[in-house]
């Protein structure tokens, strides 16, 4: 069975794999613009395809009764046969936000004329209009600006919206680039893009770091004039000013606690959690762990008591059993509810507004990161909890969720420091 059927439950009607197996065929051996023309055709015009068979397959497809539900994971499964050739291959990547385009564009007068003297053109045509309003094409647009981005460093003004942002955070593309339907071979296609970014990220950041702490030495030398005419200039890779991004990094990768750094404080923990005698220990000891980050007088007010509420609260029933690996992953995921969102269905985040507000955004990001150090299986959900901002947030202009991209500026910062093999210990000679 193919690839594009084994990781999908849907029942796949012989036209439908007759439109597909079409698309593979082609992409094999046509120029990515005569696919985006053939696409045109076929799927916008609605008219004059070349291969009837073809055409008349997309007729019965549309004019089935279940092309409501399911027209969406049709076409978006023939964009991604076409995406996921175009990937791999760096000179045809610039035609994929060409072809994305094209469900924003509008038929010609003439294939509009004929739209209304055929009742399956006129239904592809409804069909393609609202694709534009499903989860599948949403995905497809920010996988557009992914590309787009990807050799593109200039840094997007105030005015645009949020989502113009998506290229700079790889922990977003499993959640804000895959809707449901995606099969194993568009799910391999985004995880070379999040790799791809998240290493380019790696490598910018330890060339701004390295130029950096250079030019300090060289300063503290009394050389800096030799300093810029020996020294490559490195540009700042995140959305933070220097001072901001050096602060952040020193925090993340530095010592955090005295002389522990954030691993060091999270091996310590996990060393103790072992030997707890109950799940109701864990929980105080967790309690304890996290609130030794939290300014006191902020944490007297009211967090402390909320979080206290809220660990009290996490299967009480098994307060008597001994901790295992089930207690510990439940109990982080339903922390990290609570202190960014809970889900897109109950999007309010106010604990997490709220910890930006009077903790800062690096020392609010030091909270979650200590939560994925002790368990590390839900750093993904912690990722996800961002996606579901991102996702409520895009459409607003970005000066308007400023506190969002630092939020995000910093989570970046923090899993680059701690998941990778980005090593920047040399950070304290900034």
């Amino acid at each position: 069975m193919s690839t594009w059927t084994t990781h999908y439950a849907r029942h796949i009607e012989q036209e439908e794999q007759q439109l597909y197996d079409h698309w593979l065929q082609l992409v094999q051996s046509e120029s990515p613009s005569q696919l985006v023309d053939r696409f045109r055709l076929l799927f916008i015009e609605g008219n004059e395809y070349p291969d009837e068979e073809i055409a008349a397959a997309l007729d019965a497809i549309v004019l089935l009764k279940t092309a409501n539900q399911e027209f969406r994971f049709v076409l978006n499964r023939c964009c991604h046969i076409l995406i996921n050739r175009w990937q791999a291959r760096p000179q045809y990547q610039a035609y994929i936000p060409v072809l994305i385009q094209l469900f924003e564009s509008t038929p010609s007068f003439r294939s509009v004329k004929d739209l209304a003297r055929s009742k399956s053109a006129r239904r592809l045509r409804e069909l393609v209009k609202d694709f534009v309003e499903t989860e599948q094409y949403i995905t497809l647009r920010r996988l557009a600006q992914v590309i787009s981005a990807a050799h593109d460093n200039d840094r997007p003004a105030g005015t645009e919206p949020l989502s113009s942002l998506i290229p700079r955070y790889p922990y977003l593309y499993d959640h804000c680039l895959l809707a449901e339907g995606s099969t194993y071979e568009q799910q391999q296609t985004i995880r070379q893009l999040k790799s791809r970014a998240q290493r380019k990220y790696e490598i910018d950041l330890s060339q701004f770091v390295t130029y950096q702490v250079r030019r300090s030495q060289l300063s503290q030398s009394n050389l800096l004039d030799t300093a810029s005419r020996i020294l490559q200039p490195a540009k700042n890779p995140t959305l933070l000013s220097d001072q901001e991004l050096c602060k952040a990094l020193k925090h993340f990768a530095g010592k955090s606690q005295g002389s522990y750094t954030y691993r060091d404080l999270a091996r310590c923990f996990l060393t103790h959690s072992a030997q707890t005698p109950s799940f109701q220990s864990f929980k105080d000891d967790l309690y304890q762990y996290i609130t030794a980050s939290v300014d006191p007088e902020y944490g007297k007010r009211q967090f402390n008591n909320q979080l206290y509420t809220q660990l009290k609260n996490t299967l009480p029933e098994s307060n008597s059993q001994k901790l295992n690996d089930f207690l510990l992953v439940r109990t982080c995921s339903q922390l990290l509810n609570f202190l960014v969102v809970e889900s897109s269905q109950q999007p309010s985040h106010f604990v997490f507004i709220d910890l930006l507000a009077n903790l800062g955004p690096t020392l609010t990001t030091g909270l979650l990161l200590k939560i994925i150090l002790i368990c590390r299986k839900v750093k993904p959900h912690l990722e996800k909890r961002f996606s579901i901002l991102f996702n409520h947030y895009e459409s607003y202009k970005r000066e308007a969720v400023q506190w969002l991209i630092y939020a995000m500026e910093h989570l970046n910062l923090a899993l680059s420091t701690n998941f990778s093999t980005l090593d920047l210990s040399f950070i304290s000679q900034w």
